[in-house]
């Protein structure tokens, strides 16, 4: 029996009852997944007919999509997560939102679907290695005045924990989690970041799937209640020089099946097991040949800067926010766990939770010792730098793209039509700004 077979039959009455009368008054019912760049696609289809959908399928071009399929091989077949379900109050229509898993017309899963990549991991993780993970993103966005970039595009000069008189990002802020709130997805935290405009919101931790699925979710949601109040939410990287960047933080903790924190150890120094150390020593092994992944775009790499929170230097440490890999204080044993600093949100949720878990498996499977903690600012660390130095974070998308391009790990992560497919797309995006002339260039060269 093919997998598109086994989907269907797992689709049973109980659950198809049950969704009929959740979207019992629904305007619409949108099903999201995304490309492999990780921007948000979605498809609006008849609430009538979504019995039949979940039953069968609803066919899409997969051409069309970056990095889907190809045009002598386009269509695809998306079924919607039935689990993934939640109906979005907005305050002209109710939304039900679906986030959809992708199949080729043989019946297999897509080998072209990021959400098949982390799910892959977290079975073989379960199975091979007899661990679970969980996760917390940090949401970090800015709230502009509009998506055409100009002098006057902040919505607010505020900093770090700021409030001010009529800033509407508070309110945003809290409309954002209130919606949440009401769909079953509890927040945190939210608060002003450190740059003007700049807004962060932390919702609680959960199995990475769950999570991955949600962040879908929380990027449909903020842009939908920032253009209410009129204004334009992005996750884009580094919008502004000299400030910092938006980021998205990764917490995670691994347990073994029965939810014990396998991070924790009583006896050891710092009370970070050896688990935890091999974990740590896989990230910081394969993090250069990773780091198109985890930061995707050539902005992305204006942002590894020094003094600007941002990791360059590979390495962990205690409670150290120039850490590429930091380990926060914790209060009680369970919450151990690490927080990888170096991706952003521009970024393919997906694989970036694929690629950090995979990252650690291969740091239990082969051993490796983290080394010692980072010790003091690794920014005050970059003397006598060379332009090719591995102890770094690659410092640009074309130095991300040759290591990434020599990696095995990558290649037998990602499947061979994700991993060149996704190299085709990011090289293109090198290639276009390479060839492409900038406004600092004539400033600096036209005088010549």
């Amino acid at each position: 029996m093919s997998e598109l077979a086994l989907e269907q039959d797992r689709r049973t009455s109980d659950s198809n009852v049950s969704i009929t009368e959740q979207l019992k008054g629904i305007e619409s019912v949108k099903i999201f997944f995304t490309d492999l760049n990780g921007r948000l696609k979605n498809l609006d289809v008849n609430p009538a007919l979504i019995l039949d959908i979940i039953k069968h399928g609803v066919g899409i071009d997969g051409s069309s999509i970056p990095g889907l399929a190809t045009v002598d091989n386009s269509d695809r077949i998306m079924f919607p997560v039935l689990e993934s379900l939640r109906i979005l109050e907005f305050p002209k229509r109710r939304v039900a939102f679906f986030v959809g898993k992708l199949y080729a017309q043989s019946g297999e899963r897509s080998d072209c679907d990021p959400r098949a990549v982390l799910e892959t991991v977290l079975e073989r993780a379960e199975k091979e290695f007899g661990v679970r993970f969980l996760v917390g993103p940090e949401h970090e966005f800015f709230l502009l005045k509009g998506d055409e970039f100009n002098d006057d595009i902040h919505t607010d000069r505020d900093g770090y924990f700021g409030s001010s008189p009529g800033n509407e990002g508070e309110l945003v802020r809290q409309r954002i989690v209130d919606l949440l709130g009401k769909c079953g997805i509890n927040y945190e935290k939210t608060h002003h970041e450190v740059t003007p405009s700049q807004h962060e919101i932390n919702l609680e931790p959960g199995n990475p799937l769950e999570v991955a699925d949600r962040t879908l979710l929380f990027t449909h949601v903020t842009k939908e209640i920032a253009a209410e109040f009129g204004m334009h939410a992005t996750f884009m990287s580094k919008p502004f020089d000299n400030m910092n960047r938006n980021a998205f933080h990764i917490h995670t903790s691994m347990t073994d099946l029965d939810g014990n924190n396998l991070f924790y150890d009583s006896n050891a120094e710092h009370h970070l097991s050896t688990k935890m150390r091999h974990f740590i020593g896989g990230i910081l092994k394969y993090a250069r040949e990773s780091s198109i992944i985890m930061a995707s775009t050539l902005n992305s790499y204006k942002a590894y800067i020094m003094d600007r929170e941002a990791p360059i230097i590979r390495g962990w440490g205690l409670k150290n926010r120039s850490s590429m890999v930091r380990i926060p204080h914790a209060i009680n044993p369970k919450g151990t766990r690490l927080e990888l600093r170096c991706p952003d949100a521009t970024g393919n949720v997906y694989l970036q939770l694929a690629t950090l878990i995979a990252m650690g498996l291969k740091g239990l499977e082969e051993e490796l010792d983290c080394g010692s903690p980072d010790s003091g600012s690794t920014y005050q660390k970059t003397s006598h730098k060379r332009i090719y130095d591995k102890r770094f974070i690659p410092k640009d998308i074309f130095e991300a793209l040759m290591e990434a391009e020599k990696s095995d790990f990558l290649k037998e992560l990602l499947g061979a039509p994700i991993f060149n497919n996704y190299l085709s797309l990011k090289t293109a995006d090198w290639e276009e700004h390479r060839t492409h002339v900038t406004p600092l260039e004539h400033r600096k060269y036209l005088s010549i």
